[in-house]
């Protein structure tokens, strides 16, 4: 099969998985549901209004081994059968270099995988990446145009799969798909981290949902 089959049907794999149990939802209405958790919460810099969470992009990072990034949302996975998928709407306007948000499978500080909508060299992308004991790997640099976005990671027992769509649209992008670096439970985590020290830019994160699929 030529490579160029072989690529449109794994898209086609991505945008047609469908949805099985629904293990758990939060549109941000008003609070946080129990089972989050903060890494460097800075409390002036969060807030829940309705049905979205705004984080400050302050400035620091997560990828490499400074990890000083502040206020990290983190939650448990359910336990249930693989393939797991994870997803997030969030809405961004970025104007500084690598200024992200992101939603990622998350072990600890350096052990990760993440898809986030970020600015690189003066362009909003899509950028999926991998990072094992520090070490990082870009798996994906993709432009978008949009400014609200859904991201998706679909987690299997030992790989995993990022995708995204524009807001509204019907069909999913697949991003890339890589080896998970394990170190124990994996973990749901959303990542706002290099945004300027002088101005205010607040990320709008909604509708985050995990479930099993059926495919």
């Amino acid at each position: 099969m030529k490579k160029t089959a072989l690529a449109l049907l794994v898209a086609a794999g991505a945008s047609n998985l469908w949805g099985g149990e629904l293990l758990f939802q939060e549109t941000f209405n008003g609070q946080l549901k129990e089972g989050w958790s903060w890494l460097r919460e800075n409390k002036a810099a969060w807030r829940v209004g309705t049905n979205a969470l705004e984080i400050r992009v302050e400035p620091g990072n997560m990828w490499g081994p400074a990890n000083d990034a502040k206020n990290v949302l983190v939650r448990d996975l359910p336990e249930a059968p693989r393939p797991l998928e994870l997803s997030v709407t969030i809405s961004n306007t970025p104007t500084e270099q690598y200024e992200q948000v992101d939603l990622v499978c998350y072990y600890d500080d350096s052990h990760m995988v993440k898809i986030g909508f970020e600015l690189v060299d003066g362009k909003r992308c899509i950028v999926m990446g991998r990072e094992e004991k520090d070490r990082t790997r870009t798996i994906a640099i993709i432009p978008q145009e949009a400014t609200e976005v859904d991201l998706r990671l679909i987690l299997n027992a030992a790989t995993l799969r990022g995708s995204f769509r524009a807001v509204g649209a019907k069909e999913w992008h697949e991003a890339g798909s890589c080896e998970l670096p394990a170190r124990g439970a994996p973990k749901l985590a959303i990542q706002c981290y290099q945004g300027p020290a002088q101005a205010e830019h607040w990320a709008r994160i909604s509708t985050v949902t995990i479930r099993t699929l059926d495919r």
